[in-house]
């Protein structure tokens, strides 16, 4: 691998033989999405495993529903809290050192997730876990911005975020099945190890600037549109911008809207299920037919724990074709309605409004399946909005792409982090009625969609700037 020092263009078209310069372009920028996919799934797996294992944790550990709130929100606070500084290093030193080093951390800490031994120690791990991770999305929307031309960057984060929510949509299945196979203590461990591997490769692989890459050449560098030039670092973020922009503050609004109630699929639902849903969930056609195709094989203790691990699966599941499907269709409707803005806008409003309605129908329908469906269907409709939300970041960002997704992010998990908090006071103060939770849920579903109104999603805030 070269030296990532200074390169021009020419001095990289001077090296590579004038048949490989002229000829089909290389598609070394391809292996950007692919790093990026694997580690989107690494960073749910890591993320969703301990909702899957919170019965377990509570027992060994002696806490109770509130303190298992407080050990969410611990990650989400120090996730929130990360984002800013984990986006502006990836744009002042760039995204290969700052992936290396925040992958590297979050893994050590899922493991040690493993060794927590009381309530104080778990928040402390999963404070320092979620400080990691604040670091990842910022820094591959910064990779995509220097690797991609705009033309193929919201088909890449459709791509991106289809892989993360699939990998948390899996995750619940997996979890159960390892937990049978070795305590909670070592999952963690087993789960950590995953993120170090992917760390080395992508070391060893990536270049801040293509023009760097052996493996790039002179057409493809054409295909790039100049997507080099938001490589250069970029210390002095225009913080004042940011706050003076509605946009900026209007996605933030957004973001927080749509992690309120997201959150819930990774933390209280595997709950929801056991105490609203399970006894219908037992008698229902699926569980009977699981029964009837695992007899002999396991018990009906895993088969029931696989069910809810299927289930539980379903909005992630879901939401990964939200995103897949929007980032796909994003050029088709900019030729229907004529400009980007108005597609990223009119899909925004039309999810977050839709998911609303579906998450309060979910509760109010009897049979669990159709529960789960109607639950699939808003978190669909919510990641609608996903491709198009970090697509307004890459292009209004423009150089500062990594600052602004980081403050999305955050502001995002910001809202995110009172999900799983207020969850158990609203149980608490209803009497155990779970349906006044998704009331709240869809009315800040609702407040997200009406911030969409106010986006300019397409104008770049560096306008102008050499």
């Amino acid at each position: 691998m070269q030296t990532h020092g200074e390169t021009t263009r020419k001095e990289v078209s001077s090296t590579i033989p004038s048949g490989r310069a002229l000829g089909k372009p290389t598609r070394a920028r391809q292996w950007v999405i692919v790093f990026a996919v694997t580690l989107a799934i690494i960073t749910y797996i890591d993320r969703v495993c301990i909702s899957q294992a919170e019965g377990d944790i509570r027992h060994d550990l002696g806490l109770s529903k509130v303190q298992m709130g407080y050990v969410f929100s611990a990650f989400l606070l120090a996730y929130s809290l990360f984002e800013i500084p984990g986006g502006w290093l990836g744009d002042l030193i760039g995204p290969r050192k700052v992936l290396m080093r925040v992958v590297t951390m979050w893994s050590l800490f899922t493991a040690a997730t493993g060794w927590a031994w009381n309530m104080i120690s778990l928040v402390l791990f999963r404070l320092f876990f979620g400080m990691g991770e604040a670091g990842c999305f910022p820094n591959l929307t910064k990779a995509f911005t220097i690797w991609l031309p705009q033309r193929e960057r919201v088909r890449a984060q459709g791509i991106m975020w289809l892989s993360a929510r699939w990998g948390g949509a899996f995750t619940p299945l997996l979890v159960i099945l390892v937990l049978e196979a070795m305590p909670w203590r070592w999952a963690f461990v087993l789960f950590g190890s995953i993120g170090v591997v992917w760390a080395v490769f992508f070391y060893r692989w990536f270049c801040d600037d293509p023009r760097e890459h052996p493996s790039v050449n002179a057409a493809e560098l054409e295909l790039m549109e100049g997507s080099h030039e938001n490589a250069r670092g970029h210390g002095n973020v225009p913080w004042g911008k940011f706050l003076s922009s509605g946009t900026v503050w209007m996605l933030w609004l957004q973001y927080a809207c749509m992690s309120y109630g997201w959150y819930f699929y990774v933390t209280w639902l595997p709950t929801y299920l056991r105490e609203a849903r399970g006894l219908a969930l037992a008698q229902s056609p699926l569980a009977l037919w699981l029964k009837d195709a695992l007899q002999g094989w396991m018990s009906a203790d895993l088969v029931e724990k696989i069910l809810l691990g299927i289930l539980a699966g379903f909005p992630l599941f879901f939401g990964g074709l939200g995103c897949f499907i929007a980032g796909i269709l994003a050029r088709h409707l900019v030729k229907l309605l004529g400009s980007t803005a108005r597609v990223r806008r009119s899909v925004a409003i039309f999810g977050l409004v839709l998911a609303g309605i579906m998450i309060v129908l979910s509760s109010r329908l009897q049979s669990p399946t159709l529960a789960m469906l109607a639950m699939g269907a808003a978190s669909f409709a919510n990641d609608l909005v996903m491709p198009g939300a970090w697509g307004a970041c890459m292009d209004v960002g423009g150089k500062y792409a990594g600052s602004l997704s980081g403050s999305m992010n955050m502001m995002g998990n910001f809202g995110g982090m009172f999900g799983p908090t207020t969850v158990p006071y609203i149980l608490k103060f209803s009497g155990g009625d779970w349906s006044v939770a998704f009331w709240v849920f869809g009315a800040v579903y609702w407040v997200g969609a009406l911030a969409w109104c106010f986006i300019d999603p397409v104008t770049p805030l560096d306008r102008g700037e050499a």
